[in-house]
């Protein structure tokens, strides 16, 4: 198992959020939820969470991306996924955030689709 990790990249203008482990609802998700409350204050319009490496979320790490995409729509700006393993699809698709986020198979589409 990964330790968590979050950091901000940034990819050709576009800002990452890269995510590493598991997300259990402990400081790891509490470090989720003041890095995405960063990324709003300073108001980028776009951010991308690349899950490529995240192996689980569950439903506290659940609630702090919808609360993120939440805080982004209302200001106008978009938050998207990508790189996002079968086993995450699958919750998305059970709990029907796959119809709110707009998720990218990698970071290629997602620059493309967000430019």
């Amino acid at each position: 198992m990964l330790s968590p990790k979050v950091k901000i990249e940034e990819d050709n203008g576009l800002h990452v959020l890269k995510a590493r482990g598991e997300f259990v609802g402990g400081k790891e998700t509490d470090l989720l939820r003041e890095t995405l409350a960063e990324e709003a204050k300073a108001e980028h319009e776009k951010l991308l969470i690349d899950l490529e490496s995240v192996q689980y979320l569950n439903s506290t790490a659940l609630g702090v991306l919808i609360a993120a995409h939440s805080n982004f729509s209302k200001r106008g700006g978009t938050l998207a996924l990508c790189n996002v393993s079968e086993g995450i699809t699958n919750l998305f698709v059970i709990t029907k955030l796959s119809k709110v986020f707009n998720v990218y198979a990698d970071r290629d589409e997602a620059r493309e689709k967000l430019a």
